[in-house]
């Protein structure tokens, strides 16, 4: 049975984006087999993706030592895929 893997990212910056290539060649990796990989941006993530998903794996800026305000908005809908899935 195939698995999904969401990748959720804020990358605004040249050194983010190349974290998340990085990232992306690793989960194409020949050794690694039956997940499929979705990849979205933060803003643009949606709790349906969230919920169709096995496993999660976000990416973001430090701002002052804290997450971007795009990953928090999206994880900020917890409550509600929390909510959906019951």
């Amino acid at each position: 049975m195939t698995k999904t893997l969401l990748v959720v990212h804020h990358t605004p910056s040249p050194a983010t984006r190349e974290l998340l290539e990085a990232v992306l060649a690793g989960t194409h990796d020949p050794d690694i087999e039956g997940v499929d990989i979705e990849v979205r941006p933060a803003l643009a993530a949606t709790v349906p993706d969230m919920l169709d998903a096995d496993g999660y794996l976000f990416g973001t800026t430090a701002n002052l030592g804290y997450m971007s305000g795009a990953l928090k908005h999206y994880l900020g809908e917890y409550p509600d895929i929390k909510q959906r899935a019951s």
